[in-house]
């Protein structure tokens, strides 16, 4: 897959807390650090409102990153973003290098499609349950998808999609299926409609209710 992402970043030297706050309030960057591969790890920073704008685009999480870094590129895939928890602030951004003949383990969305139309929800009232939004795989970079669609169009009510149902692109695999049989999870499902309780026992409440009184009558 192409790199359609490209930013540039600044080398950091300044460390610690109050620099990288300093940072994000002064200079309006996001500290940040590239690690793995053969060289060691590089802090850096970024342009908070082009990381930003990138953070909101979902190909960015699961797509080749070109960094420029001062004139050297290096490619990486983003590999967590620490967010402030009470503000709209990104405190921190993790990437990882890759490489071009080596496989990377990363995490890919899952879009299920054609759930408005699934026979289980149209025809049988059922009600969807997803049991995964994304899938961990591996591949080389150049194999990296953007996301996994599944359709679940015929899907009926109690059928149970699992990690094996989803069409994996060529060169792509799933970690948890190499792991063995036993590690194909749920993923999709339509459960049944919950059943509407009627009341039926009018008639025996009274009667366990009179049973129970004249229980203690005797007693006394």
């Amino acid at each position: 897959m192409s790199n359609d992402f490209k930013l540039n970043a600044t080398v950091r030297n300044d460390m610690g807390k109050g620099a990288s706050r300093r940072l994000r309030r002064l200079a309006k960057e996001v500290p940040a650090i590239i690690y793995g591969g053969k060289k060691g790890p590089q802090n850096i920073s970024l342009v908070q409102n082009t990381l930003e704008h990138a953070l909101d685009n979902e190909a960015f999480y699961s797509h080749i990153i070109t960094l420029d870094v001062e004139g050297k590129t290096e490619d990486v895939i983003l590999k967590d973003v620490q967010r402030h928890p009470a503000k709209p602030i990104i405190l921190h951004v993790d990437f990882l290098r890759v490489s071009k003949t080596q496989k990377l383990h990363t995490k890919v969305p899952i879009h299920y499609i054609n759930e408005d139309i699934c026979a289980g929800i149209k025809l049988g009232g059922g009600n969807i349950s997803r049991s995964m939004n994304e899938l961990d795989i591996t591949c080389l970079p150049a194999d990296l998808p953007e996301y996994l669609e599944v359709d679940v169009a015929e899907v009926e009510i109690g059928q149970i999609l699992h990690i094996s149902d989803i069409k994996l692109p060529k060169g792509v695999e799933s970690v948890e299926l190499n792991h063995g049989e036993e590690h194909d999870l749920p993923i999709f499902t339509v459960n049944k409609p919950k059943a509407v309780v009627e009341e039926t026992d009018e008639i025996d409440a009274p009667e366990g209710e009179g049973e129970g009184e004249g229980e203690e009558e005797g007693s006394e």
